[in-house]
């Protein structure tokens, strides 16, 4: 290699330095219109391309932590705010909330993972959803420490006709178009249930769920998703879902408990005071005429 060449290789080399130089002080370099200090960093410049981003303080907890879950939509509409949900390794809902976004587009949360429905091991989806359906990003996070998770499918013990479902040991009145059902169950934990479909059109499921199993309808997901192109009627649901799917989970209300037993003793600790009242003032409960 004589002198020449080596001086044009040379010259290569540092323009190719140059332009990779360059490059990476391109995501740095200060905003021409912004303040001194008003700095463009790769990571805000990565989350202005993203439509929705989810980050969490840490990737493994206990079953007594605080997990923060924070975030950025791109695209900021006015008075809409995010949704955030939250399944466990049993794919249970865990939690859904509603997240405010502020004026940068920026949302924040805490998530506590002591409580009955955060007690088994294992990767928990935080998913969060902005606007339609389809922006939506989520982040995964483990727990250690609790009760370990075996996913086992047990045999039906009745056997249900044609039109109705087997879940859970109990036939559920069912109807399907464009799909089959694979299976389903009920969870206690969060007052649902669950259908596995295999779908291969357009299709309407509808069922009907005894109140003893579910105790009123609150919201239905399709594949995660909250779902509208749904119809209730008491306890009876019709769902449309499109081509592709293959989970609709059907989430009832959280049980209220009664306090029928505790009005009744409070009543008659009332009409036994008014009664012991009266006849120590001679005074008379009934009017006088």
């Amino acid at each position: 290699m004589n002198t020449r060449t080596s001086y044009v290789l040379v010259a290569i080399l540092a323009a190719v330095g140059a332009m990779s130089i360059s490059s990476a002080f391109a995501l740095e370099q200060a905003c021409p219109d912004c303040d001194a200090d008003g700095v463009i960093t790769a990571k805000e410049a990565l989350l202005k391309e993203v439509p929705i981003s989810v980050w969490t303080d840490g990737l493994t907890y206990d079953h007594e932590s605080t997990i923060r879950v924070d975030g950025q939509v791109a695209n900021i509409r006015a008075g809409t705010p995010a949704t955030l949900i939250v399944t466990s390794p049993t794919n249970n809902i865990v939690t859904i909330d509603q997240l405010s976004i502020d004026s940068n587009g920026m949302f924040s949360t805490t998530l506590s993972t002591a409580g009955n429905l955060w007690k088994y091991d294992g990767i928990y989806t935080i998913k969060v959803q902005y606007g339609g359906e389809a922006v939506n990003n989520k982040v995964l996070v483990e727990l250690t420490g609790g009760i370990p998770y075996e996913s086992t499918i047990s045999e039906p013990t009745i056997r249900c006709g044609a039109s109705e479902l087997s879940v859970t040991g109990a036939c559920v009145p069912f109807s399907i178009s464009g799909a089959t059902a694979t299976g389903a169950w009920f969870s206690s934990e969060t007052n649902s249930l669950t259908v596995k479909i295999s779908s291969f059109d357009d299709g309407i499921l509808t069922v009907n769920p005894s109140s003893d199993a579910i105790r009123g309808i609150f919201m239905v997901l399709v594949d995660d998703q909250e779902w509208d192109d749904v119809d209730i009627n008491g306890n009876e649901v019709t769902v449309m879902f499109p081509a592709g799917t293959e989970e609709i989970e059907i989430i009832g209300t959280f049980a209220i408990p009664e306090f029928g037993t505790i009005t009744a003793l409070i009543l008659a600790v009332a009409i036994i005071s008014i009664i012991a009242v009266s006849a120590k003032t001679r005074l008379s409960v009934m009017p006088k005429f």
